[in-house]
């Protein structure tokens, strides 16, 4: 899977993809640091890449079909959350092989003990 990572994960999100055997790209690395999120989005789709992030505004369908997309994946990440919580999060996520397969075309929330996915 390839997966474009929003500025507001951590930079080490992109090592954790790559352990996993996924190709990841951050958004600050492309140009699209402060990017609207329209851009950002554009991108996505563009380049056929699935989005994780923790903005939810993405998880609007209306703004953002998730057909539309190879998938949108939206962290449910606290205020206070350290970047040990937000990839341990993230990681509990990755390790769900079927889930990730079958991303392209949905939006996925993933909380803490709990993922939901939106087939739409």
């Amino acid at each position: 899977m390839q997966f474009l990572i929003d500025e507001d994960l951590p930079r080490s999100t992109g090592d954790l993809l790559k352990r996993y055997g996924h190709k990841a790209i951050d958004v600050r690395d492309v140009g699209l640091r402060g990017a609207k999120d329209s851009q950002i989005a554009s991108y996505a789709q563009n380049k056929g890449l699935c989005l994780v992030t923790g903005d939810f505004d993405f998880a609007d369908i209306r703004n953002y079909p998730p057909a539309q997309y190879a998938g949108l994946v939206i962290l449910s990440i606290p205020r206070d959350a350290t970047a040990i919580f937000i990839l341990n999060l993230l990681e509990g996520f990755l390790k769900q092989d079927k889930l990730i397969s079958e991303l392209p075309g949905k939006l996925t929330i993933v909380e803490p003990g709990c993922i939901r996915v939106r087939k739409d």
